[in-house]
């Protein structure tokens, strides 16, 4: 007997959607309001968010704004209809990759329509059934769903960890001179959760040993790391050994949209057999010119980027000296790792949002192992000291009222269904 196909959903939301009833609309799905910045509305409330990657403060950077509303008014939201291949193609999209190539110090660049899509077809195009892909098992959910499209074998990696790299390059070499292909070695540069840089550096230099092409995902390290804001490759003066180079326009450039980076071979390959971009419109107008006014002040205006590391550099000294648990973060990325219970975890939200008017992401189980609450903290270059000192001491209030059994206490009162 054939089952009903909507069984398993019906009977298995999965392990964060079992959660939809209780969370959704406050811990999930939350609604901010307001213009994007430091300062928004939730609830009804005046809160100081911590939950944008607007790093640089472009969102609402008066030049972008205007850039915006000029090509909004000039093209509409629909020009270029069609796919570049067949009818999308204009003089801007050249422009914007030429522009962006340049900046990240490689021949040549192809934009996406998205960062989460985009890598995934980057992926799939770059790998045929013979090559091995050999990637770290913290990377984000895009490149592991671009992983799974591979028909071939993939071999993961502890996490940064540089014996347990060696060894998978070992295994993957073997196994590629049996099916005659290649190795692909996939990392990121900014590991988003952790706020760790992928060690970037020490990966080239193993291509003295192993044979593999390296692509790095660097969202996060994009506009915020190294000399100029060329990412976490320049950061650690390897940007040469990176083969290719990812990002997105959803963090420093507050955007829609993503671009590779490569040799030209490699990029002109990418174009004719991207299928996520060859069989889908055009990136609009809208976002393609508005992102060449982003790159401008990205590349024109260093002190935005400055004012965002003081802000990191006084925001994670200013939690270290009180003793918080950051990890190893080198990066605006800020982790706050606390020990406590998922019910803990949603009471010590709800504390901060209500009474301390704080809004940040929470990860919890089965993110982080149990009994771990992570607090994920992303500085802005809009954020002030005030705002960071007061996050300060309401950290300190809420790590008491966790140590002291406060919300223990609350959580027990409260109907928290762990096996929704």
């Amino acid at each position: 007997m054939v089952k009903d196909l909507f069984e398993r959903i019906q009977n298995n939301k999965g392990p964060l959607g079992k959660w939809a009833s209780q969370a959704e609309g406050y811990f999930v799905f939350p609604k901010l309001e307001g213009e994007l910045g430091p300062r928004m509305q939730f609830g009804g409330k005046n809160i100081l968010n911590w939950s944008l990657n607007d790093y640089l403060g472009l969102a609402n950077h008066p030049e972008v704004r205007k850039a915006d509303t000029d090509a909004a008014a000039e093209f509409g939201a629909a020009y270029p209809m069609g796919a570049r291949m067949m009818s999308g193609h204009t003089k801007y999209h050249e422009q914007l990759e030429n522009e962006l190539a340049a900046f990240v110090m490689k021949e040549s660049a192809y934009l996406l329509n998205f960062g989460y899509q985009g890598i995934m077809s980057t992926i799939d195009a770059l790998v045929s059934k013979n090559d091995v892909i050999v990637y770290d098992v913290d990377a984000h959910a895009c490149i592991i769903d671009g992983v799974r499209l591979h028909m071939g074998k993939r071999f993961t990696y502890r996490h940064n960890d540089l014996a347990s790299m060696e060894k998978n390059l070992e295994r993957a070499t073997k196994l590629a001179e049996v099916t005659g292909g290649g190795i692909l070695f996939i990392t990121e540069g900014v590991f988003g959760m952790r706020g760790q840089q992928g060690k970037l550096k020490e990966i080239v230099a193993m291509k003295e040993k192993f044979n593999f092409r390296l692509l790095v995902d660097d969202a996060h390290g994009f506009g915020t790391l190294g000399k100029t804001g060329a990412g976490a490759g320049e950061e650690q003066n390897c940007q040469d050994g990176i083969d290719v180079y990812f990002s997105t326009f959803a963090k420093s450039m507050a955007n829609i949209g993503a671009f590779i980076a490569a040799d030209k071979d490699i990029i002109d390959y990418l174009k004719y057999n991207l299928r996520s971009q060859m069989f889908a419109k055009a990136l609009p107008m809208i976002q393609t010119i508005g992102s060449l006014k982003r790159l401008q002040l990205l590349r024109d205006h260093p002190e935005l980027k400055n004012k965002l590391w003081e802000n990191v550099n006084a925001l994670q000294t200013g939690l270290r000296s009180r003793g918080f648990n950051i990890g190893d973060t080198n990066t605006c990325v800020t982790p706050v790792y606390l020990e406590g219970s998922v019910p803990e975890a949603m009471v010590m939200v709800n504390d901060l949002r209500e009474n301390y008017g704080i809004f940040l992401s929470i990860v919890i189980y089965p993110v982080i192992p149990k009994g771990m609450i992570l607090l994920r903290v992303i500085p802005t270059a809009p954020h002030t000291l005030d705002d960071i000192n007061e996050t300060l001491v309401a950290f300190e209030a809420i790590r008491e009222k966790l140590v002291n059994g406060t919300y223990k206490e609350i959580a027990s009162r409260t109907k928290v269904d762990l096996d929704a």
